[in-house]
């Protein structure tokens, strides 16, 4: 038989407006338990309206809205005893040692004086931060600083981490860092929902993806579905392309993204796009590779920069 999952969120057309402007447009998905969900999309396409709708540090302005079961209008105490929220701020507090972050926030929650020293203890170790517990936060780098506000979000054992751009600005050894650490909450059946720019994050982490824009869903499904579906397994870039590439490509049906100095063509491995268009194109001005989250992401939402 087949296992039957929980619904951890369930979001049934959802709606957030400010002052007239729309930022999430009747959004309707939902989160299984144990699953890691990522919502990606550019700026301003309603990520972060609709996460801060969850935890409720912002109101509904329309539709549903279920987090364990319970009605986020109703149960929003119950609600945010068992989460977890990673802000795209850092918000710790500069006057307390990495210790007392922890200890102080644990409060929250009437976590017992005892229980809560022993847990941060065992949350610094997790994050390798054990050695740094008596120093003041600002002396932190941002990767540390990074990994403590995870630490922090998960100080009351939630059965849901939300994270918001969790290792936006950090460098790659950081960034591999926390997404070690999420990987081992993943494994351990954690509920994740994560907001992220970086398309290698969400292929790594996420079981499902949305793709919003414009407060809207484009699309969701699972990583190499997505990929399958609007990039195929093969592309082929070139830069300054004559009208004999544009008539190959066009009498073939191959996808591809006409841009001004440059052409891309996706293909499956059925359609041999590398020996088709790689052998007979590809000379000084041409990059054969495979395709990737970030192919799609640019397809569905365009390459235009967003302020």
């Amino acid at each position: 038989m087949t296992e039957t999952r929980t619904n951890i969120i369930e979001a049934i057309n959802l709606r957030k407006a400010y002052n007239g402007f729309v930022a999430v447009d009747g959004v309707s998905f939902n989160l299984l338990k144990g699953e890691c969900l990522g919502l990606l999309g550019p700026n301003g396409a309603g990520k972060t309206s609709t996460i801060r709708m969850l935890y409720g540090f912002s109101p509904m302005s329309g539709g549903i809205l279920r987090v364990f079961g319970n009605d986020i209008e109703v149960g929003l105490r119950q609600i945010k005893s068992r989460l977890g929220v990673c802000q795209q701020e850092n918000n710790l507090d500069p006057d307390l040692s990495v210790l007392e972050n922890l200890q102080v926030f644990a409060r929250y929650f009437n976590i017992p004086r005892k229980e809560t020293r022993d847990r941060a203890l065992q949350l610094l170790k997790f994050i390798a931060l054990d050695h740094r517990k008596d120093d003041k936060v600002m002396s932190l780098s941002g990767g540390m600083m990074r990994r403590l506000v995870l630490a922090r979000a998960l100080i009351n054992n939630p059965d849901l981490l939300i994270l918001d751009e969790p290792t936006t600005g950090l460098d790659p050894q950081a960034r591999h860092q926390v997404w070690e650490r999420l990987e081992m909450l993943r494994a351990n059946g954690l509920s994740i929902l994560i907001t992220t720019h970086y398309m290698e994050e969400a292929s790594r982490l996420c079981d499902r993806l949305i793709i919003m824009d414009q407060g809207k869903i484009l699309v969701a499904g699972e990583p190499a579905d997505l990929i399958e579906q609007y990039a195929g397994d093969h592309v082929v870039e070139i830069v300054n392309p004559d009208d004999e590439v544009r008539e190959l490509v066009e009498s073939r049906g191959f996808m591809h993204d006409s841009l001004e100095h440059r052409i891309i063509i996706y293909g499956k491995k059925a359609e041999r796009l590398f020996e088709v268009v790689g052998e007979q194109f590809c000379r000084q001005t041409c990059v054969k590779r495979m395709a990737s989250l970030e192919d799609v992401f640019l397809r569905l939402t365009g390459r235009e920069l967003r302020e």
